[in-house]
């Protein structure tokens, strides 16, 4: 059986109420992934895992029959993030060398979520950069 290997880190955002973030983050799981909100109200997000958000169960077990929750968690923290901060979580991995290789990126600021990932390809229509 091939196994995902995948690391998650993110930059810190400072967010308006860290006990309000606490609470978000212990009602969701996120798989082996840690969290941390400091004394100074900045959440980081990291680990060996990747991002994706289950709800919790009353056992605090994910919620797997509720299905990924990742984009409707990460709109809810939006409203916390504080303005001029940045979320930026970043997930890499691969499954043996099997096509394809995971990478997502979500960023969480000004109120919005944006995504990104491997699928997006362009042309490539001017010289290689230097």
């Amino acid at each position: 059986m091939a196994t995902l290997q995948a690391a998650t880190t993110s930059t810190g955002a400072i967010v308006s109420d860290a006990q309000a973030v606490r609470q978000l983050c212990e009602n969701h799981c996120f798989g082996t992934l840690n969290w941390e909100v400091d004394e100074e109200g900045e959440l980081i997000i990291w680990g060996y895992d990747s991002f994706e958000v289950y709800e919790s169960r009353e056992d605090g077990l994910p919620d797997y029959e509720g299905g990924i929750v990742t984009y409707e968690f990460l709109r809810q923290l939006a409203e916390y993030i504080d303005v001029d901060e940045e979320l930026d979580i970043q997930t890499a991995g691969y499954t043996k060398c099997r096509f394809p290789v995971l990478a997502n990126r979500y960023v969480v600021r000004d109120g919005e979520v944006l995504h990104a990932d491997l699928i997006g390809l362009e042309p490539i229509t001017s010289h290689q950069p230097r």
